[in-house]
């Protein structure tokens, strides 16, 4: 890009968009003097445009309807922060892209669905789609795979990825509060939405996941992950992991095993010592396992107007710079599909906990099923309550195939002495 200044809409104005505002406004200098270029917010759009904010925008600025920012000619950048896989934001971030338009974008719910089509679309039109912003916030996950590590021949990438669901496990822990004390608190805090089921179901992560996915391994976009979230997670599973020597996170994975790809999500049982472990509150943490680089890890927090906003000016700047790139790395024609596989084909040591009816012949007719699945118990502790004649069975597992883990317990929740849904946590070393 050879202009000296150039034009942004910015589309969306809540928290994020509102901070952004006052940022590039506030610090126009210092963004000129490192790219060389001037950034001008020509105009600015929002659903409501009567609704009271601290901004003071001039009247000249405001669109009408957001979807002119594609077609006005005098703009050169538009930066969507509506939000949503589907609707405003995505009428309006392919229309901008067909119109020659660069975008920068907040919405990983976007980008996990649509990116491949929106990468074709920017790719054929030699504008940018930049989402350094969509993933993680303030930790530059993805202009490192894009730069940094990108001679890098990457085997694993896992990690923290959602601060709400980080903060409400580690408040569990340090404080040995339930997981609604732990919600309510994060609420109040503003570490979770009112509505915070993606974050706390394993979507939010799912969506990141598999946008760092498709960087790291140079294929489309994989629909195919395991998704389990920490709404099941007790105050009991959190005080037995740290008897057993371990802390529980939610934690994302994308690994290739041979020519397959594995994505999952879920609650895991990690070593109290290990780094990840030390990751708490709203912090994220992603660690890249590569070819020459070792094992890679990127931490910050991964949520809010300020940390979005760093990760946003990055990918302005990046374009300021003139800087026309692929948006997954390589080239659309370039990219490929991968061989995927389920979970169940892979092998875990577990936590399982089973609330039983404390009667005879239970704990035997549990050992049986698990020998019948040939899942192997490596220590099994048996807790009654004799007031409410009822025990709590905990059992760690030898590895064993997820398939069996799971009959197994399908098969043990049929009897009439099991009280509560079964729960399963995998457990995964050298973290």
């Amino acid at each position: 890009m050879k202009k000296k200044v150039v034009n942004i809409a910015i589309i969306g104005l809540g928290n994020i968009g509102s901070y952004l505002y006052r940022y590039i406004e506030k610090n126009i200098s210092i963004i000129k003097k490192k790219t060389n270029v001037t950034p001008n917010i020509l105009f600015v759009s929002a659903k409501n445009y009567k609704k009271k904010r601290s901004l003071n925008i001039p009247k000249k600025m405001w669109l009408k309807n957001y979807l002119d920012a594609t077609t006005n000619k005098n703009i050169d950048i538009i930066i969507e922060l509506i939000g949503g896989a589907e609707g405003p934001a995505k009428k309006l971030v392919f229309s901008a892209l067909k119109n020659k338009k660069h975008v920068i974008t907040a919405n990983k719910a976007l980008i996990a669905k649509h990116g491949d089509q929106l990468a074709k679309i920017a790719e054929n039109n030699k504008v940018n789609l930049e989402y350094e912003a969509a993933v993680c916030g303030g930790v530059p996950i993805i202009r490192s795979l894009k730069e940094g590590l990108i001679a890098n021949k990457i085997n694993r990438v896992h990690g923290i990825f959602n601060g709400t669901s980080n903060f409400v496990l580690s408040s569990m822990e340090k404080k040995l509060i339930s997981f609604n004390e732990a919600l309510t608190n994060a609420k109040k805090l503003g570490y979770a939405e009112s509505n915070p089921l993606s974050d706390l179901n394993g979507d939010d992560v799912a969506s990141k996941l598999k946008i760092i996915s498709a960087l790291c391994f140079n294929t489309f976009i994989s629909k195919d992950i395991n998704i389990e979230g920490i709404k099941n997670i007790s105050k009991r599973d959190i005080i037995n992991a740290n008897i057993l020597g371990y802390k529980i996170k939610l934690l994302g994975f994308a690994e290739k095993i041979g020519n397959k790809l594995y994505q999952r999500v879920h609650p895991t049982f990690v070593d109290k010592k290990s780094y990840i472990a030390s990751v708490e509150g709203v912090l994220n943490a992603v660690i890249i396992d590569g070819e020459p680089v070792g094992k890679n890890v990127i931490q910050g927090e991964g949520a809010g107007p300020a940390p979005t906003t760093s990760a946003l000016i990055s990918d302005l700047s990046s374009i300021l710079r003139g800087n026309i790139k692929y948006p997954f790395n390589i080239s659309n024609k370039e990219r490929r599909k991968i061989n995927t596989d389920s979970i169940f084909n892979l092998f875990f040591s577990s936590y399982i906990r089973l609330e039983v009816r404390d009667v005879q012949g239970v704990l035997s007719n549990i050992t049986k099923i698990f020998a019948k699945n040939k899942v192997s118990i490596k220590r099994l502790i048996q807790n009654p309550n004799k007031n409410k004649k009822q025990a709590s069975i905990i059992i760690i597992t030898h590895k064993s195939k997820d398939l069996l883990l799971n009959n197994t317990l399908k098969q043990i929740s049929k009897n009439k002495y099991i009280i509560k849904k079964p729960i399963l946590i995998r457990i995964e070393s050298g973290q």
